[in-house]
């Protein structure tokens, strides 16, 4: 029922005529605005320009100096993979930030300093989150799979 992920991560449920992803059919888009978490701006797959607009999204989130290279444009997929860990990496470090700030940095801040941080780490997380999962549908879709909705 559930499938290893290769490097590390949750199990996840081998796709069923139900599941969310599929292969995609030769109707096109996904519908209006693609899946719950499909990023902003970014048109669902099927509608003209949706790759390019995927991709500028996709380098808006990992290191700038990746835009140079014209591997991550003439291979989308890889870029969508790419981004996926680099995100993944960034929610590890801002966890583990989390974890250690109080120990790391309370004799320097002190309690309302911590507090500030604490807070401001949770709210990047959220950020992260979001942005893990929108490119997570990125890469679906640039690998051919489509979002079935579930009645």
């Amino acid at each position: 029922m559930f499938e290893e992920v290769v490097g590390g991560g949750p199990p996840l449920r081998a796709p069923t005529p139900a599941a969310p992803a599929r292969r995609r059919s030769t109707a096109g888009a996904t519908g209006a605005g693609g899946p719950p978490g499909w990023p902003p701006g970014v048109p669902p797959p099927g509608e003209r320009g949706w790759e390019q607009r995927a991709v500028g999204w996709l380098f808006d989130h990992c290191p700038p100096d990746y835009r140079l290279y014209p591997s991550w444009r003439r291979h989308p997929v890889a870029l969508g993979w790419f981004a996926v860990r680099h995100l993944d990496a960034q929610l590890e470090a801002m966890r583990g930030s989390y974890r250690e700030v109080r120990v790391a940095l309370g004799e320097d801040i002190g309690p309302e300093g911590v507090a500030q941080v604490l807070a401001d780490l949770e709210c990047e997380g959220v950020r992260l989150l979001a942005a893990r999962r929108s490119a997570g549908l990125l890469l679906d879709a640039l690998r051919g799979l489509e979002f079935v909705p579930r009645l």
